[in-house]
């Protein structure tokens, strides 16, 4: 019983993930400011990073979850350079 409730409960938040990742990949497309696709790239990376950690942990392997922790790095690192441009049109000063 709790095992099954486990794997329904893991589709479900992978449902419910790639409905948010869907949300934020409008949110880049369709953003009114640059400020606004930015933000809606942070959370398509974090919600990558998620449906990944979901699908570690429904398949029990480990190379999902050295991805998601790669993903979670890139996509910090991206985050501060597109907002240092933003803020002063360059990246390397």
């Amino acid at each position: 019983m709790t095992e099954l409730l486990i794997i329904w409960s893991v589709l479900i938040s992978q449902i419910m993930i790639g409905l948010a990742m869907i949300c934020a990949l409008y949110r880049v497309a369709k953003g009114p400011r640059a400020q606004d696709r930015i933000l809606g790239l942070d959370t398509v990376y974090i919600t990558g990073m998620l449906l990944l950690l979901t699908f570690g942990i429904r398949t029990a392997n480990v190379l999902y979850f050295e991805a998601a922790l790669t993903i979670a790095m890139l996509g910090f690192v991206s985050t501060i350079a597109f907002a240092k441009f933003l803020m002063r049109g360059e990246v390397i000063e």
